[in-house]
């Protein structure tokens, strides 16, 4: 049976490395789009797991969780939300906007939680989340109606499908975020290429990989060390000490990062309602995590049933 946990927040160390994933993670959109132009999207992400995985998986051993743990993580947390991100972006997906749309994920997590594991958000990480998600709609509002409906739809899949694997990574409370990151990738690469060769054919993705650019290398290079074996090692650990509900608010910081290198490195200047709508996402961040009574974590290595 799942035992409902103690719902207090963070303590000051993990909510610094909450923060450090939010802002690797809203780099990441800037990353993505500047070296996914010559590549199809769907053998970009196959091509980025392939980095996660090799060469880690040879010197990190397994984590302690039954297969079909790691593979429910590695299908939604990875294969589902980056191959439906990557295919936004590609079909008109601007990296703050997606980075934006991403967050809904905040709420599919904390709704399948409470449903599943039991875990009900406090009075304060709810108005929190609303808040945040109120901001989300106002920057998504500033931004205009230019963005295509697929485009959107196959973005918030993505945010549906990393919201399940938040869950599944909560339920294993699997000790080893990395572990997990690194093992989990292994159902990613053989079947997004596989899916890039029927819907781009083998020519496009022959010339793909021959005229891999080094704008794709470094992306690669970010994406694959940075996001996901420091991102989401670190990230998949708070999972395991921490109730949903308060880590992934934290992931709303996200956004305002991504505008800001869009900015700066786009020259993508936001505008009033993108700057009121980005205060008030973390005005909701600190209401949802306002501090309270400091509490011990719960131990990793208790063991959940996982559905």
């Amino acid at each position: 049976m799942v035992r409902a946990p103690t719902l207090e927040p963070m303590t000051a160390r993990d909510s610094l490395l909450a923060a450090l994933v939010a802002t690797i993670w809203g780099f990441n959109f800037v990353v993505i789009d500047w070296g996914m132009s010559d590549v199809p999207p769907l053998l970009f992400v196959a091509i980025r797991f392939t980095a996660v995985l090799l060469p880690a998986i040879f010197f990190i051993a397994r984590p302690d969780a039954p297969w079909r743990s790691i593979l429910a993580v590695g299908t939604f947390m990875s294969l589902g939300q980056f191959a439906f991100l990557y295919v936004a972006m590609s079909a008109g997906m601007p990296p703050g906007l997606a980075a934006l749309v991403l967050q809904a994920q905040v709420v599919f997590t904390i709704v399948i939680a409470a449903g599943v594991l039991r875990e009900i958000p406090t009075a304060a990480q709810a108005a929190g989340v609303a808040l945040g998600v109120l901001g989300l709609m106002i920057v998504a509002i500033g931004r205009g109606g230019h963005v295509p409906l697929l485009a959107l739809a196959l973005c918030l899949l993505g945010a549906l499908s990393w919201g399940i694997g938040n869950v599944v990574a909560r339920a294993a409370r699997v000790p080893g975020g990395l572990a997990l990151t690194v093992w989990s990738a292994l159902v990613v690469p053989i079947p997004l290429l596989a899916l890039s060769l029927m819907i781009d054919g083998p020519t496009a993705v022959t010339a793909a990989l021959v005229g891999f650019s080094w704008q794709a290398a470094i992306s690669t290079l970010y994406t694959a060390a940075l996001s996901s074996l420091v991102g989401y090692g670190i990230f998949n650990s708070l999972l395991a000490r921490w109730p949903s509900s308060a880590v992934v608010p934290w992931v709303l910081l996200a956004p305002v990062v991504a505008m800001a290198s869009a900015w700066a490195i786009l020259d993508q200047r936001p505008n009033a309602a993108e700057c009121g709508g980005g205060v008030l996402l973390l005005v909701g961040v600190l209401v949802a995590l306002r501090p309270r009574r400091a509490v011990q974590p719960a131990p990793v290595e208790e063991e959940l049933c996982v559905m």
